[in-house]
């Protein structure tokens, strides 16, 4: 029994291996992973503020708008986006 299992844990490493490999020699494998897929979800979040505050610091959006995009990132949304429309309804 120990055997059949130590076959199908091999066969599934494998598989793991060959995918891996194929998956990174394809064309379609992006060179330079995405900032969230290297340093995760709260380095994104942390982009998209100092983003934000650049935004304000050049005078690029209203603090009212600042305001909205932050609450939004706090709520952990990681594109803010557009907010002009948000604050006429």
């Amino acid at each position: 029994m120990s055997a059949v299992i130590a076959s199908l844990l091999g066969v599934v490493i494998l598989a793991g291996v060959v995918y891996d490999t194929a998956r990174l020699i394809t064309p379609r494998e992006p060179r330079c992973p995405t900032l969230a897929r290297l340093r995760g979800r709260r380095a994104a979040l942390e982009a998209g503020e100092r983003w934000c505050t650049g935004l304000l610091l050049h005078g690029r959006i209203e603090p009212a708008d600042y305001q909205a995009r932050m609450s939004r990132l706090a709520h952990g949304e990681r594109y803010p986006g557009d907010t002009r429309g948000a604050s006429a309804s």
